[in-house]
């Protein structure tokens, strides 16, 4: 029997600082996400990071929580409810990190006599610290407790056309009542190392070239390349959209440590399109298919305010994708071409 598994970032399970610390030490205690040896990542982690951030970072979740709980977690939710309505196979939900964990999604699936599963990572371009992580997981996870599984995923849908139509549709529709200047395409920052990490010629990739030369030169590299599928996500938008060179930037943001991560960084290039006079700002943040605290708080509520305080005007963040029904037409789509093969 077949079943499909979605899997999400994940949340701490309140906001907490004590949930919150509990959910930072399993995130970056990843190796994939902080990517050292592990006596340094210990030392880094639960001697320094787990000492400050959590009290902060409760803070902030508190600033952007629903009566329903998390957002991540509700607009997931809402999701796998829409996506199962079209199913008549299993649909289960699960979180990287926190809860509902992969190994009860999968629990959950082989109670239901699911053997054969399609998990899908809810990120549209591949990086180490997202979909790579959950598929090594949920092998061992397999290994371990559900040998009598077989797992296919689906890969990197970040030039999918038909995504590409739902993303630009939905910034379309967003701005259509809207006076803007310029679009923001906002990714999720990783640190260069990672892109190199990734590149399986180990010769192709150059993450701090700001000419894109290797992101445009065809390469195998490209299929596990963060950049590259970040810039060719915009490419196909602005596209669609028919946008000018002008009307459109490419950032990435949160950046964490002092190692060099992908630039330009969205929260310095939103201060200075506000002191070079654009006015009008849109941000849309396509690492990301639900809303979260980096979407939510990061740069909904912090990029608006230092737009505004930078000379900006009106600052509008662009929601995810979350449980729109074109969206899950084509998450439908998917599980629905898979499963008669």
């Amino acid at each position: 029997m077949k079943g499909v598994l979605l899997v999400n970032l994940g949340s701490p399970d309140s906001t907490s600082t004590k949930d919150v610390k509990k959910y930072l030490g399993e995130f970056l205690m990843d190796e994939r996400v902080i990517d050292v040896p592990y006596f340094l990542r210990w030392i880094l982690v639960k001697g320094i990071i787990l000492n400050f951030r959590p009290k902060k970072s409760a803070k902030a979740y508190k600033k952007i929580w629903w009566d329903e709980g998390s957002p991540l977690i509700v607009l997931s939710e809402r999701l796998q409810e829409k996506i199962q309505h079209k199913e008549d196979i299993p649909v289960a939900l699960a979180m990287r990190y926190g809860n509902p964990s992969i190994k009860s999604g999968l629990q959950e699936l082989k109670d239901k006599g699911v053997t054969d599963v399609l998990i899908v990572p809810l990120y549209p371009q591949f990086a180490m610290a997202t979909t790579e992580t959950i598929l090594v997981l949920a092998e061992e996870l397999r290994q371990k407790h559900f040998p009598e599984m077989r797992f296919t995923d689906i890969p990197a849908f970040y030039h999918k056309e038909e995504y590409i139509k739902v993303l630009a549709n939905s910034i379309k529709d967003y701005l259509a009542d809207k006076e803007w200047d310029k679009i923001m395409f906002s990714y999720h920052g990783v640190p260069e190392r990672h892109i190199r990490k990734s590149d399986v010629t180990k010769s192709h990739c150059n993450p701090s070239d700001q000419n894109f030369i290797c992101c445009k030169t065809k390469s195998e590299a490209h299929q596990f390349c963060y950049k590259h599928q970040c810039y060719e996500t915009t490419r196909q938008v602005v596209e669609y959209l028919d946008l000018k060179p002008e009307q459109y930037f490419t950032t990435f943001q949160s950046r964490l440590g002092n190692d060099p991560w992908l630039q330009p960084y969205t929260d310095k290039t939103i201060e200075k399109f506000a002191e070079n006079g654009v006015e009008n700002l849109a941000v849309v943040t396509p690492a990301f298919v639900s809303d979260c605290l980096e979407t939510l708080e990061e740069i909904a509520m912090e990029g608006g305010e230092e737009f505004v305080e930078a000379g900006g005007k009106n600052f509008y963040a662009i929601p995810c994708l979350n449980d729109n029904n074109d969206w899950v037409d084509v998450m439908v789509s998917w599980i629905d071409e898979w499963k008669n093969n």
